[in-house]
């Protein structure tokens, strides 16, 4: 949590030195934790004596726009605790308060585009994992998991509380965040924090450590360090969660109604402070989003997110290193995505939900070592029996940001046949490369598939080194996945190929901003696909965008020399759409792009993007928009469309997906939420409403409802008829002992 302190001081950026303001060259800046007797009363007014009498952390100082530079504002932050709770109390100065911007305050909001206040906790001290706590002037609550020092996980909820308040010297934000909902070792008083503040209309962005413009936030190993935690109370580390569920379906075609209800729960309880076992029985899912709609114009797998919160809560200790440093900002992944654990293999079988009798998880730390294991009973569904599905995942930890781990995992959750899959990964990772304050990552790994009736061609293995840095970034992946290689359990892209990709970025930033530029973004990425069967190029292609600038308001632009020539050498016939077939030959084709942003700070904010050029064995062009609309704090309208029009001699097509958000916040604790959409692939149009009322902390209660219609061509043109109707809600309560 972050709390702000009242001063006498003006809202001006003034210095106001302490003891803790700059730590000596080589060590992490640090602060000092005030214990109080009694509980604070968090209502994001900061008026407890506590408050004015505690030691300030001292200020903060720019990322962006200029690194190192003294704040335009000032922030003052507060650290308070009692034997239940972490306070910290955050006083955003601001010289224009009527402009300060709070859009949003639905849980989880994105604030991207708000001012806000986010804080990493390393309360295990290993510079690699932490948690994440934001808040916006409206006072959203945003929480997450770091884990491998920058990666994330923004699925992760706790129980904590935040207030904000608008003041005439700006904005306030009071946190409470319960010692019963983190996990530390006992008797460990230091603690890595590190705490940001975003002035949104200003494109600021000013930390208290870590302001290197190539240190992002979520870089665990930057953060400073907070004493004197002593004493603290974890209960006896056990959450308790009953549910009670009902679900009512509409057959439309019967015109019959079916009634089901529910009951289960899930369990946390901590074996130790720093391992936790999580239990769930009679699992429901009843309040999950829907996926966005994808339309496959590729001959590979697409990947849809795991959505489900039994799956999400701690899931980054099953990433493997298959999963590197992303490429910059409008490079696409290099298309051989492969996980060995794949969470959504559980319980979906071809998109159709397979019950789940129970399930039970490991996860945490054992000295330097993490460890997660895994197993889930499913029951008999899509004709494959009952099923024990599990996986084991462990690292160990070393030097500051490495590891060495290994994982295993058993069942075939779609066919009768036995199934594993092992693996090692190692991951070398340093934010002081040679000495100079930069980020160098490498990754390698080796997977073998053992499934039932395959011996040979069944491993993948493959390395990566990426150096992610602000002005230059470079990336090099070589991979093989061979023939045969299928982790029953996981996730892979495509398969008997050898994959290298080599790349680079040269990203400057025009000195006082010239030309109201913030950054100018060139890359060049080039990838190439060998089939291992026959020795030939399957696939290559170059992304170069030689036009990208970030602007200072938040816009950002690129020009036609964004081009991406590609090679496809088909050996087999390739249905690019229905009835529309590609035969087996060599295809060459450059299709340029522009793209336009505008700033998510602005009410009305949209983007604009064009793709056009040969394809394939003709032409085509791809337009995607998306148009957003805010009445803040309370209400979001988003418009999005993704269209190709493609004309080949082998026939025309046109891929469409359509979509519109309407969010609804009546405050942080009660949201609505509408998703429709719409693909001319399925012909389907889908609509999901969903409301969450969050009674207190932990205690939820959702309605979810759910409508699908179907084109269909009459004497009329095109119609939609109506499918079935689905309307479920769910009450959980939450027991902490």
């Amino acid at each position: 949590m972050f709390f702000l302190a009242m001063t006498s001081m003006g809202p001006t950026a003034e210095a106001f030195p302490s003891p803790e303001e700059h730590a000596p060259p080589g060590a992490r800046r640090s602060a000092s934790v005030r214990r109080i007797a009694s509980e604070i009363a968090i209502d994001g007014a900061l008026e407890e004596p506590a408050w004015r009498d505690g030691v300030k952390i001292g200020e903060l100082v720019q990322r962006l726009p200029n690194s190192g530079a003294k704040a335009s504002e000032r922030t003052e932050v507060t650290l308070l605790y009692d034997q239940n709770n972490l306070y910290i109390g955050v006083e955003c100065f601001d010289s224009q308060p009527e402009r300060v911007i709070g859009t949003l305050m639905a849980r989880d909001a994105t604030l991207s585009s708000d001012d806000r206040v986010e804080i990493i906790l390393d309360t295990f001290g290993d510079q690699s994992n932490a948690f994440y706590f934001a808040t916006n002037p409206a006072g959203a609550l945003v929480d997450g998991l770091v884990f491998a020092n920058g990666q994330t996980n923004n699925d992760w909820d706790a129980i904590w509380i935040v207030k904000t308040r608008r003041t005439e010297l700006g904005w306030t934000a009071e946190f409470a965040i319960p010692f019963r909902s983190l996990s530390f070792p006992a008797g460990k008083e230091v603690w890595g924090f590190n705490l940001s503040r975003t002035i949104q209309r200003k494109f600021e962005e000013v930390r208290w450590t870590g302001s290197g413009f190539q240190t992002p936030f979520f870089q665990v190993s930057e953060a400073g360090q907070i004493t004197g935690l002593a004493a603290l109370e974890q209960g006896v580390g056990l959450d308790v969660r009953p549910f009670v569920a009902q679900r009512w379906i509409h057959d439309a075609a019967s015109g019959h109604d079916v009634l089901r209800g529910k009951t289960g729960f899930d369990l946390f309880y901590n074996v130790t402070p720093s391992l936790r076992l999580s239990a769930t029985a009679n699992t429901d899912f009843g309040e999950t989003e829907v996926d966005a709609r994808q339309i496959n114009l590729t001959r590979f797998s697409i990947f849809f997110p795991e959505k489900r919160s039994f799956f999400l809560q701690d899931a980054g200790v099953f990433n493997f290193a298959t999963t590197g440093v992303s490429p910059p900002g409008g490079i696409p992944e290099p298309g051989a995505e492969i996980f060995p654990f794949f969470s959504r293999r559980i319980g979906l079988i071809g998109g159709a939900e397979v019950p789940i009798d129970y399930g039970v998880k490991l996860t945490g730390k054992v000295g330097r070592t993490e460890i997660g294991v895994l197993n889930v009973r499913t029951r008999d569904g899509e004709g494959v029996g009952d099923k024990d599905l599990a996986v084991a995942r462990v690292r160990q930890n070393f030097w500051e940001q490495s590891y060495v781990g290994a994982i295993v995992t058993g069942g075939n959750p779609a066919l009768p046949l036995s199934s594993s899959t092992i693996g090692g990964d190692m991951r070398l990772a340093t934010s002081d490369f040679l000495g100079t304050s930069r980020n160098m990552v490498v990754n390698a790994y080796a997977l073998k598939s053992m499934n039932e009736g395959v011996d040979d061609k069944n491993a993948s293995y493959g390395f990566a080194a990426a150096y992610p840095n602000d002005r230059f970034a470079g990336q090099v992946i070589w991979r093989e996945i061979q023939e045969n290689f299928d982790p029953a359990l996981g996730f892979v892209q495509r398969r008997n190929v050898r994959m290298l990709r080599v790349g680079g970025s040269f990203n400057p930033r025009p000195k006082n901003q010239a030309m109201g530029v913030q950054q100018m973004f060139h890359d060049v990425f080039y990838t190439r696909f060998t089939r291992l069967d026959n020795g030939l190029v399957e696939t290559w292609n170059v992304y170069a965008t030689l036009f990208d600038w970030h602007f200072q308001s938040g816009d950002s632009l690129h020009s036609l020399f964004d081009i991406n020539p590609s090679y496809e050498r088909l050996f087999e016939p390739f249905e690019i759409s229905p009835g529309v077939v590609l035969p087996p030959g060599e295809y060459r084709f450059m299709p340029l792009r522009i793209f336009f942003s505008s700033a998510q700070k602005r009410r009305l904010q949209g983007s604009f993007g064009i793709s056009f050029g040969s394809f394939w064995s003709g032409r085509a062009e791809s337009v995607q928009t998306t148009l957003s609309y805010k009445m803040p704090p309370k209400f979001t309208i988003s418009l999005t469309s993704n269209q190709t029009f493609a004309r080949l001699p082998q026939g025309n097509f046109v891929a469409r997906i359509l979509g519109s958000q309407i969010n609804y916040a009546v405050s942080p604790f009660l949201s609505f939420s509408n998703l429709i959409q719409f693909d001319n692939r399925s012909g389907n149009l889908g609509l999901q409403s969903r409301v969450r009322w969050t009674l207190d902390p932990g205690n939820d209660l959702f309605f979810i409802f759910g409508q699908g219609w179907v084109q269909e061509i009459s004497d009329r043109g095109y119609d939609f008829r109506q499918q079935d109707s689905r309307l479920a809600t769910k009450l959980q309560y939450t027991f902490r002992f």
